[in-house]
């Protein structure tokens, strides 16, 4: 399925809004998380380009939670919305905030698309509750869209593995953060208000505070067995990280 006008514009976007951020949350973000995201709902529900492909019996697919049917032409909506949901998932993210505004920024973009009502609500609200803050005492509701589920499922294996080591050393980098230091101990039992400030804390310490916790939080089946073999590979560069820390490999 070729792309649409509305994608291209997407990628446009992110590609502006997003060039100023450090490498950990830049356009190649976004556009991972994409890729990931529309192999995830391949995966997941037996998707492929064609919206003419959907005409399965999809309930068993997501662990009892699907929650309504896409069948025959909402095919093509239900990949539109994962891919732009994914595209758009950072363009105003508190993190790198400069204006109040910025916030509203993908709602007036989705408007002036053309993008109907109930998808442009259904993108925003994937937006919005997609982020650990959101689940950060641990998934609080059983029940999720499958465009939200392969959408969360994308970012948070982007931010574990080869690729999300580079990720946090790049950002806590960018804050001038401590790499590490025995003396502060990673914090547990977060309120949302405390993750969300981020001072005095360690780069070392965000794997025990989010990085190693979102295996566990993934929504989708092809999500939690992708974050297997990135999350071994976490756990093993961390072992060797204290080992050399410590001067004992």
């Amino acid at each position: 399925m070729a792309k649409s006008e509305t994608v291209r514009n997407a990628e446009r976007l992110v590609q502006v809004m997003m060039k100023g951020n450090d490498a950990s949350h830049d356009a190649a973000h976004a556009f991972r998380v994409r890729d990931l995201a529309l192999s995830l709902a391949h995966e997941e529900l037996g998707l492929s380009s064609s919206p003419m492909s959907l005409e399965i019996d999809l309930l068993p697919l997501v662990e009892g939670r699907l929650n309504h049917a896409l069948l025959g032409g909402k095919a093509e909506g239900y990949w539109n919305t994962v891919e732009l949901a994914a595209l758009l998932h950072d363009i105003g993210d508190y993190k790198y905030l400069k204006n109040p505004s910025e916030e509203k920024i993908v709602e007036d973009f989705l408007e002036k698309e053309g993008v109907d009502m109930d998808k442009s609500s259904q993108i925003l609200a994937i937006i919005k509750n997609m982020g650990f803050k959101e689940e950060i005492n641990g998934v609080t509701n059983g029940s999720h869209t499958p465009e939200f589920g392969v959408v969360q499922d994308a970012d948070r294996l982007d931010a574990i593995g080869a690729i999300g080591i580079a990720r946090c050393f790049t950002f806590g980098g960018s804050r001038s953060r401590v790499l590490h230091d025995p003396n502060i101990q990673p914090r547990s039992d977060l309120s949302k208000d405390q993750y969300m400030n981020k001072d005095e804390q360690t780069t070392v310490n965000h794997f025990h505070e989010k990085l190693l916790k979102l295996k566990d939080l993934m929504k989708t089946k092809a999500g939690k067995a992708r974050a297997e073999k990135r999350h071994k590979f976490m756990e093993e560069f961390l072992e060797e990280f204290y080992l050399e820390w410590s001067g004992k490999a």
